[in-house]
């Protein structure tokens, strides 16, 4: 007999509503992969797109239902292909895997390359590792790849109580840099500021550019936009000029180009270099991600719900057998 597991997938593309646990059979690992038993999944902002189609239309996917998302969680290894030899069973690990084949996250179960798991180190739980490696490594290669950001250079973070921002706070803090983080809402600030960020400011209500004459900015040799708003090519014009903005793709509205400032759009895409660099920040202790909230794999819908709302750091799903609540 097939083995199966619990998933919650999706039957079409569009709202919230789409989503229903399924029975589906667990994916078959090939040679170079690992089937995990997962624990947790993570959400992404980028997940709501996925959800509704967007990226199967924007690279001509031709996607297959149902359909299971998430690309981030956390596990045990329960099986290893032919060719991997850096893991064992019963690692406990954590992966990324965007737009997986063979299925996402969103499941008891998933299938990925090994070149996209990496064990879990003590300086994080079980959790925090579901959710830190989309966020993660989208942080840094902004930082590192996009910006080329170095010690002692000022940069201004736009959206830094968010996924994305809270990892580049923490990331940028490690290099060294001088920090200007716009977070939203009182408790985004306070998540801020126990990184050890002083110049935190509550984008929502403050004025935002008088705010970082007040801290002594002048002018910021690099800005990451997690987030972004109308005001930010006023932000651009009183600081940037000359320096280097990145966003990555599906921050709207985009800044405007301008020709006195290298404006630069970019991907997170996970490849098995940018992913053993973001594990050194993890085991070196200097980055802690923050979860704000935890679904239960049954509650998918009210958690992509909460996409939409305010929440500070990430939100998690918690995978748990279901067997009775199955809608066929």
């Amino acid at each position: 007999m097939e083995k199966t597991m619990i998933a919650n997938a999706i039957n079409e593309f569009g709202d919230v509503t789409k989503f229903n646990l399924k029975e589906m059979s667990i994916p078959k690992i090939n040679e170079d992969e690992i089937l995990i038993k997962l624990d947790y999944a993570g959400i992404g902002q980028w997940d709501t797109f996925e959800r509704e189609g967007g990226y199967d239309q924007m690279l001509g996917l031709n996607s297959k239902f149902p359909y299971i998302l998430g690309s981030e969680g956390s596990g045990t290894i329960v099986s290893i292909g032919k060719n991997v030899n850096d893991f064992e069973i019963d690692d406990k690990v954590y992966a990324v895997g965007f737009l997986n084949p063979k299925g996402g996250f969103y499941a008891e179960y998933v299938a990925v390359n090994h070149n996209l798991v990496n064990k879990i180190p003590k300086t994080i739980t079980l959790l925090q590792a579901s959710v830190v490696a989309g966020v993660g490594l989208t942080g840094l290669r902004g930082l590192t790849d996009v910006l080329n950001l170095k010690k002692g250079e000022s940069i201004a973070i736009f959206g830094a109580s968010g996924g994305i921002g809270h990892i580049a706070v923490q990331i940028s803090k490690s290099i060294g840099a001088k920090i200007y983080a716009i977070a939203s809402e009182p408790d985004g600030v306070l998540l801020v500021k126990s990184y050890g960020i002083d110049c935190v400011i509550d984008g929502k209500t403050g004025d935002v550019i008088a705010k970082a004459h007040s801290f002594g900015f002048n002018k910021f040799d690099k800005v990451l936009l997690t987030f972004s708003d109308k005001d930010i090519n006023a932000f651009i014009e009183e600081f940037c000029l000359g320096g280097i903005v990145a966003y990555p793709n599906g921050v709207f509205p985009e800044p405007e180009k301008r020709s006195d400032v290298d404006i630069v759009g970019y991907n997170g895409e996970p490849d098995k270099e940018i992913i053993s660099r973001l594990h050194r920040y993890i085991e070196n202790g200097e980055i802690t991600p923050h979860i704000d909230k935890v679904f239960d794999l049954d509650k998918v819908q009210e958690a992509h719900k909460h996409l939409v709302e305010h929440y500070v750091g990430k939100l998690a799903i918690q995978i748990s057998k279901l067997k009775n609540e199955i809608h066929h």
